[in-house]
């Protein structure tokens, strides 16, 4: 059996201890890891070496072998000469007792060392359980879980940065501090239900509450709001190249993707359909969209295309908006945040044909990508925004209700709602399996 292959497994028992390979086939090197509690009598029984009473974090050289018996393997048992790393729990990746078996990247290998280690107790871990249990056992909470898939799939710099600032946890010291706020404030308000006989009993300040709760929202809206710019970010940073027909828009796109990605025709009328490409300028990644010239035609699907141009204009962030000499600018509709780069070709000081300007042009694209600082939090998940949406709402309804004088009790239960949006994130309540699986699912084998 293809060991590598058959990944597809339902997580039965967090007791099992579990084995993958955690890098790609093919290369010099290979690592398979293990985790459980019987990772290192299971290991022990297929290495030149009794590793039950190993160090924790200590490096161990031997031999995988196919042991028959106590005694020493014979070379023609031999699978491979090896490198074994000892993590003891709790001080692991997982939180478990755990090791990565270092040796050579052969696919006969790597199968043939995870056989034995099955045919010894283990049982191949499915995508992402390594760093599920890492989540179980406390060792991350979900939002920092899910930048470790975030952290492998980063494709540029803005992305790996936004991701390694969610696994250190800015995002979930910034929910923690929101969460302690109205902690605090839902607890005076069921305390007041404890003395509701009590009618002109108040514990917390309706005036402080109404001015905390606000401030709360205020901070949750900006965090919502950054979903924006961090999904620009990870997919690419949508820049449409618009204009009139003939003005070098496909020579542009050309010219700054490196190859000919566009037709380019002196024939009004050639691009109808959009067609992308993305670079990656100063670290930022681009997703330039070449568009339909835009004019005046009563041909239906030059119409259409144009149409679309319009439509692409109005989602990108960046317009770069060309012309030529006599040509005026294309007038289409603008957005207050989109940024308008405007740019005349087959001048002097800009040809895109012959790549002039293209430096100067390069430079203003990075100056007009969203900017984020190592302290900024920037959402790039779809469930935390949905999460801070729903929590928004529900504070809203807190902020409404202090306004029209609620009772306690109602109040309350729209600040427990609030807690549990903002809990779902970092999985800080029980977290339904159905989503665990959902998330983890994502991950590769071996994360």
């Amino acid at each position: 059996m293809d060991m590598i292959e058959n990944n597809v497994y339902e997580i039965t028992n967090q007791e099992d201890t579990i084995c993958a390979i955690a890098t790609a086939t093919g290369g010099a090197l290979g690592i398979i890891r293990i985790s459980g509690s019987q990772t290192l009598e299971i290991l022990s029984r297929i290495f030149t070496k009794d590793l039950t009473t190993a160090k924790p974090n200590t490096i161990h050289y031997g031999h995988i072998a196919n042991k028959t018996s106590n005694l020493q393997p014979q070379t023609s048992n031999l699978i491979d000469e090896v490198l074994v790393s000892i993590f003891r729990a709790p001080h692991s990746y997982t939180g478990e007792d755990s090791a990565e078996i270092s040796c050579h990247g052969s696919k006969y290998i790597l199968n043939k060392v995870l056989e034995l280690l099955v045919q010894n107790g283990c049982r191949l871990a499915n995508p992402g359980e390594f760093t599920q249990r890492a989540y179980l056992n406390g060792k991350l909470d979900l939002s920092q879980a899910e930048a470790v898939a975030d952290l492998i799939a980063s494709t540029n710099k803005a992305t790996h940065d936004i991701a390694l600032s969610q696994l250190r946890g800015h995002f979930s010291s910034e929910l923690s501090l929101l969460r302690d706020q109205l902690l605090k404030l839902t607890s005076l308000l069921e305390l007041e239900l404890d003395f509701s006989d009590h009618e002109d009993l108040e514990f917390a300040d309706r005036t402080e509450l109404l001015e905390l709760a606000q401030k709360i929202d205020k901070r949750i809206t900006h965090l919502a709001d950054t979903f924006h710019t961090g999904n620009a970010l990870k997919n690419g940073i949508p820049v449409a190249i618009v204009g009139a027909p003939n003005v070098g828009k496909s020579t542009l796109l050309n010219a700054l993707v490196g190859e000919e990605r566009a037709i380019v025709s002196d024939i009004q009328g050639t691009t109808r359909d959009a067609i992308e490409d993305t670079i990656q300028l100063g670290g930022i990644t681009f997703r330039f969209i070449d568009t339909a010239g835009i004019r005046h035609t009563d041909d239906h699907v030059e119409r259409l295309g144009i149409d679309r141009s319009l439509a692409t204009a109005q989602r990108a962030t960046i317009i770069l908006m060309m012309t030529e000499p006599g040509v005026p600018y294309p007038d289409i509709p603008v957005r207050e945040d989109q940024t308008v780069i405007r740019i005349e070709n087959k001048t002097e000081t800009f040809q895109a044909k012959y790549n002039i300007g293209l430096d100067d042009l390069r430079n203003r694209l990075i100056a007009a990508a969203p900017q984020t600082a190592d302290s900024d939090i920037i959402i790039t998940n779809t469930r935390h925004y949905e999460a801070l949406t729903h929590a928004h709402d529900s504070l809203l309804r807190v902020i409404e209700g202090l306004h029209q004088q609620q009772s306690g009790d109602l109040l309350s239960e729209d600040l427990r709602l609030t807690l549990d949006h903002l809990a779902d994130i970092t999985g800080g309540q029980i977290t339904p399996q159905e989503t665990l699986n959902n998330i983890f699912s994502h991950f590769c084998v071996g994360k």
